[in-house]
């Protein structure tokens, strides 16, 4: 029989966690393995086991944001209406990211951390989760819904506008932009106004 594995997945989760958690309530300067050994039960042999240092524990926050947005779209059903299924995409997927998890947002996607290497791993699971959107976007094209605008161009423009969406919600009250209690509907207006634009290439 082989050797048991000394750190498991659960292991590397509850590790993870702890390490969001800190960076959630302290910012990243905070973050040290450990704070997050102690945070999870556990000592410092078992994050360097598992990440192999500070700056893997940060590409993992990142790469888990990515993981996260694959594995929520993947869930999501496609329907008849193109349209409607990425708006979905975004406020039942991305938005919830940036909300329920703002400290894997802001790694990943306003690249806050120094520390963050965005190695091979990191990269494989960005261009994974691009993919997935690109392959909805796709829809789209083949109802002739893009006009001249390439799949390229309109998934960057509609990744984005979920990004400025975001930014601007979890600015909140810091520089309010969204009307509180309208965050949805202000969502949804903006991406279906960008995508019904994507047509109008041909002028």
């Amino acid at each position: 029989m082989g050797r048991p594995r000394e750190h498991d997945e659960s292991t590397r989760e509850l590790l993870r966690a702890a390490a969001e958690r800190i960076v959630a309530v302290e910012g990243l300067g905070g973050l040290s393995l450990r704070a997050v050994a102690a945070a999870a039960g556990t000592t410092t042999r078992a994050v360097y086991t598992t990440f192999g240092s500070k700056d893997g524990l940060v590409d993992a926050l990142a790469r888990t944001a990515f993981d996260f947005l694959y594995t929520e779209i993947e869930k999501l059903p496609k329907t008849e209406d193109p349209i409607n299924d990425l708006v979905e995409i975004a406020i039942k997927v991305f938005r919830r990211l940036a909300l329920e998890h703002p400290v894997l947002y802001r790694i990943a996607f306003q690249r806050i951390a120094p520390a963050l290497r965005a190695g091979p791993e990191v990269t494989a699971a960005r261009q994974r989760a691009f993919g997935q959107l690109q392959d909805r976007i796709r829809r789209l094209e083949r109802g002739g819904l893009l006009g001249r605008t390439s799949l390229h161009d309109a998934t960057i423009a509609f990744e984005a506008m979920m990004e400025g969406l975001a930014n601007a919600e979890l600015r909140g009250r810091t520089l309010p932009i969204l009307s509180a209690g309208k965050e949805k509907q202000a969502w949804r207006r903006a991406l279906v106004t960008l995508i019904r634009g994507f047509r109008l290439s041909d002028d």
